[in-house]
């Protein structure tokens, strides 16, 4: 028999264009959109949608479909929205993939006072962009871009990295070489010592050897964490360096655990970007995460690095 669920399916794909962003409207399973779709083509006897990796596209058979019945589809959904009594409000979730860290400083405090619920992921930013991009997520915040066509980026903020050490450690002849400008003993210097990064650390470091050396580091860090506060931690009264960025190690320095040791000759910094759908249901939601982020980066600057003069470091 015709299921009336199959209409509804097949004009929620046509309309979002994806199986994932379908399924995502729906509340279901990516497989149950798919099962829906192939049944109304078995019933019909058509081919409805030309299927390729980024798009579904409509046959000739799919349009004409559409046309019959979405002024149908509409009223019905309108009497279910008017006749349709819920026994409470169901509190939407979003999923949120951003660095451990910018969670830590901008939301982690606010999280409780969220009118929806979060599931918030860390790690591999290639994997939050793919999340994104399927339905999994609904908000990133990335120091990168992608070239998905559902996809839509904003600027967030421009993070600062700068190379710590820790307070034990001897920097005499670094100075004196950075002093002279000798570009290639400050990298074989360098080069030498102990080093922590953490996973997503490891591209900032080429970054910050290409900027200032031409070249990729010709060493492997000794220690990989998870995250720049544990790389502090290691560091805080110790020995080592590291590339971290400025908000998080400021007041690290300014109560002299670890040490400022060098900016590089152009300092390095990388632009941190919001990226979602052009096309979701909780457009209002995630509008309310990305306020929420901007409000309080710009309230934890603090002890954001801000100037460098005669060896003497001041804080905001």
């Amino acid at each position: 028999m015709l299921n009336l669920e199959w209409f509804r399916t097949f004009k929620v794909i046509y309309e979002a264009g994806t199986l994932s962003a379908a399924a995502q409207t729906l509340f279901i399973s990516q497989p149950g959109v798919s099962l829906h779709l192939s049944s109304l083509e078995s019933y019909t006897g058509y081919r409805l949608f030309e299927r390729d990796t980024r798009k579904m596209v409509a046959t000739e058979r799919g349009t004409m479909l559409y046309d019959f019945v979405i002024d149908h589809m509409n009223k019905l959904e309108e009497a279910e929205k008017i006749f349709h009594r819920k026994s409470r409000v169901e509190k939407p979730t979003l999923g949120l993939g951003m660095s451990f860290e910018i969670f830590q400083y901008s939301l982690e405090a606010h999280v409780s006072e969220l009118p929806f619920n979060l599931i918030t992921r860390f790690g591999d930013y290639s994997q939050m962009l793919q999340d994104l991009n399927s339905g999994v997520l609904d908000l990133i915040l990335i120091p990168q871009t992608g070239n998905q066509h559902n996809l839509t980026y904003m600027p967030f903020n421009v993070e600062r990295m700068v190379l710590v050490c820790g307070n034990q450690t001897d920097t005499t002849e670094l100075d004196r070489l950075v002093h002279t400008g000798n570009h290639s003993a400050i990298k074989e210097w360098l080069a030498a010592q102990i080093w922590y990064t953490t996973t997503v650390g490891m591209e900032p470091l080429k970054s910050f050897w290409n900027t200032n050396f031409n070249s990729s580091p010709g060493f492997r860090p000794n220690y990989v964490v998870p995250y720049f506060s544990s790389i502090l931690k290691c560091l805080s009264n110790s020995k080592g360096f590291a590339l971290v960025p400025d908000y998080i190690c400021g007041k690290d320095i300014a109560n002299q655990l670890i040490k400022l040791a060098w900016e590089g000759s152009t300092p390095f910094e990388q632009m941190f970007y919001f990226g979602k759908r052009k096309k979701t249901v909780y457009a209002d939601e995630v509008k309310q995460l990305e306020d929420i982020l901007r409000g309080n980066w710009a309230l934890n600057k603090s002890y954001h690095i801000n100037d460098i003069s005669g060896g003497r470091y001041a804080f905001r």
